[in-house]
């Protein structure tokens, strides 16, 4: 599905808007845990909560992709719940996603419809998260200055935190391979086009 027209523009300054909050750059990466705590949103890893044995191995251990995270309300207050035996570039994807959902201001929603017994599935708003999600992890510009080769995708991967797949959709998905190949393209024709000039 595509996102509403101007979502994108919209994210990317709010984005920009909370690095200078933050004191970062565009070319910084950013601690989810450190917006959370900015934000006052209390994050819990799963390895914290008194659950069950059996439980906390079935989320741990044996099925561990079955949760990453979510957001419980009390009134309109928040808290994170996420899955801490995941890896740090997916935790970092995955606080990311929720804190997303808190920028967006999103309404809580039931977990569960009660009709069908299904979970309560919000496209447009899961899009939107999973978009600003990215954008607060590889920003526009960092994106930018990988596709156009000012820094490399190691580098990348280890000051955003993030996975290779990660880096990869937003490297695509935010238009700056397109835009650094058409940048190429450019000079590629004007190195190529002959001078005029006068004869004495």
């Amino acid at each position: 599905m595509q996102l509403r027209r101007g979502f994108k523009t919209e994210s990317a300054t709010l984005v920009k808007d909370i690095r200078v909050e933050l004191g970062l750059n565009t070319l910084q990466g950013l601690d989810p845990l450190r917006l959370a705590s900015h934000l006052n949103i209390p994050v819990v890893p799963l390895t914290e909560l008194s659950i069950d044995t059996a439980l906390a191995r079935f989320f741990l251990h044996d099925k561990k992709d079955v949760f990453s995270a979510l957001t419980v309300f009390d009134g309109y207050r928040r808290m994170i719940l996420h899955n801490d035996s995941h890896s740090p570039a997916r935790q970092n994807s995955n606080l990311a996603h929720e804190l997303a959902h808190a920028l967006l201001f999103h309404e809580p929603t039931p977990a569960v419809d009660r009709l069908t017994g299904c979970r309560d599935w919000n496209e447009v708003r899961e899009q939107e998260a999973a978009w600003l999600g990215g954008e607060l992890l590889v920003s526009s510009d960092m994106a930018l200055a990988v596709a156009r080769g000012r820094l490399t995708r190691q580098q990348a991967k280890q000051r955003c935190g993030v996975s290779e797949k990660m880096l990869n959709w937003r490297l695509y998905h935010s238009g700056a391979i397109k835009r650094a190949e058409r940048e190429r393209a450019r000079r590629r024709h004007s190195s190529r086009r002959p001078h005029s000039g006068r004869s004495a």
